[in-house]
């Protein structure tokens, strides 16, 4: 059995080759392309073998060339084989012996390795998220040169309205040609997103998985996607505290004998994910449900950002419990949880869900002139888009939502009734409640 640590940098790799007794047989460096590593696999690689390198940009790259001739290939957390094994002499040749020796005593660090397809779907996250931040960024800085001059958006400044605005406003030579370079660069984001975003439902709309986290407050088709990239596979993680660390949103620890300190997260693992679920949890925080009153409860006891980061932790806890249980969220909001899935839905199959279902009897006010909306229960709406329904409360849940007095919204959400659908049928239909009450 031999032993290769291999030390992948962007344009060389330094490979060093050891036996089961650990004594160095080679040590070979070559520039890093796919014909030279193709040519030291098929020289050094077999089936009588084992091969590990770090994670890096061109990692995964590297592991489909290497697997071709050695299928034990493992892939290290560099933090973690930094904390195990560092040296005072850092060099290309020592990290490759380092590695090829913790992997002989069993002692490397090793990451899962993905499928090509959570590769893929990985990248197309990672390529809204940056196009994201760049349009954030954009609105900074729209933002800081109108803050500059103690000018004030009378609006929203990127609604339609604000910006229209902000084309005609009145500003100095130099201001003005920023903003109008700034608004030009904004809409080729907004193409490169649009773009993007039929990317993104088309795949999301394909994962059953994606369509259950997207009954979670706050969390769309995008976020769902993006959450479902980094897990890949749910069963490698054996419990919801483990999937939690891997998102860095559990807080650090440092024991020592009779002591325990608790400080901030620890922001390991995927930040991408890690931002989108705290962006979910700002809208978690007005949801009715336990989601909401537990931050109200944080709120008033910590701050909003700790608040704000607990919920983000108690929604990466729910990501596990209905992927592993196959179960949608069962305090989500009926109304909320149709718009979200009819908008995937449609933008996809273009197939509309609107009117009665046939055989259904007529409203009550049918005729009336009172334009009325039926409220669909969370089971029903979660069976028009063929995903399962929801499951009993276990009883230390059904004690937490008593405690919280929350009994009379989990009824409602699984209770159909009918409403007006605009504000003006509201009025009518009052006062048509109301006449023959005044006429008797």
């Amino acid at each position: 059995m031999r032993y290769i640590g291999l030390d992948v940098h962007k344009r060389v790799v330094q490979a060093c080759v050891l036996d089961t007794e650990g004594v160095q047989l080679d040590a070979v460096r070559f520039d890093l392309n796919l014909d030279t590593l193709t040519a030291f696999a098929k020289q050094y690689l077999d089936d009588d073998c084992a091969v590990a390198l770090e994670a890096t940009t061109n990692t995964w790259a590297v592991v489909d060339v290497l697997k071709t001739c050695c299928p034990n290939v493992t892939v290290s957390n560099p933090m973690r084989t930094k904390m195990i094994a560092a040296a005072s002499v850092k060099t290309d040749k020592v990290d490759a012996l380092v590695l090829a020796q913790l992997l002989r005593c069993k002692y490397l660090p090793a990451v899962w390795i993905p499928d090509a397809n959570t590769r893929g779907e990985r990248a197309l996250a990672s390529r809204r998220s940056a196009l994201t931040r760049q349009s954030i960024t954009l609105k900074n800085r729209i933002h800081s040169v109108l803050h500059q001059r103690l000018i004030q958006a009378p609006c929203d400044l990127f609604s339609t309205k604000g910006i229209e605005w902000l084309k005609h406003v009145e500003l100095q030579p130099l201001a003005r040609g920023e903003i109008d370079s700034l608004l030009r660069m904004l809409d080729a984001l907004g193409i490169e997103q649009a773009a993007l975003r039929v990317e993104v439902d088309r795949a999301a709309f394909a994962s059953d998985e994606v369509k259950l986290l997207m009954t979670l407050p706050g969390v769309d088709a995008t976020t769902a996607h993006a959450i479902m990239a980094a897990i890949g596979d749910i069963t490698r993680f054996a419990s919801d505290q483990k999937l939690s660390a891997y998102f860095g949103l559990v807080p650090s620890v440092h024991q020592s004998a009779e002591h325990c300190y608790h400080g901030h997260i620890t922001k390991q693992g995927n930040s991408n994910v890690r931002w989108l679920l705290i962006q979910a949890a700002q809208a978690a925080a007005r949801h009715p449900g336990p989601l909401g009153h537990q931050f109200a409860k944080l709120e008033r006891k910590k701050n909003r950002s700790v608040a704000i980061v607990a919920i983000a932790h108690k929604l990466a806890i729910l990501v596990w419990h209905l992927l592993t249980k196959k179960t949608p969220y069962r305090y989500a909001i009926p109304a909320t949880v149709e718009s979200k899935l009819a908008r995937l839905r449609v933008s996809q199959t273009g197939k509309r869900k609107t009117g009665s279902t046939k055989g259904q009897p007529r409203s009550p006010n049918y005729g009336s002139g009172v334009g009325t909306r039926q409220k669909k229960t969370l089971d029903r709406v979660l069976a028009s888009e063929q995903l399962p329904a929801t499951t009993q409360a276990p009883l230390g849940e059904q004690r937490i939502i008593n405690e919280l007095q929350l009994e009379s919204f989990a009824k409602d959400i699984q209770s159909e009734s009918r409403k007006p659908r605009r504000q003006q049928d509201r009025k009518r239909g009052t006062a048509a409640l109301a006449t023959p009450a005044q006429s008797a």
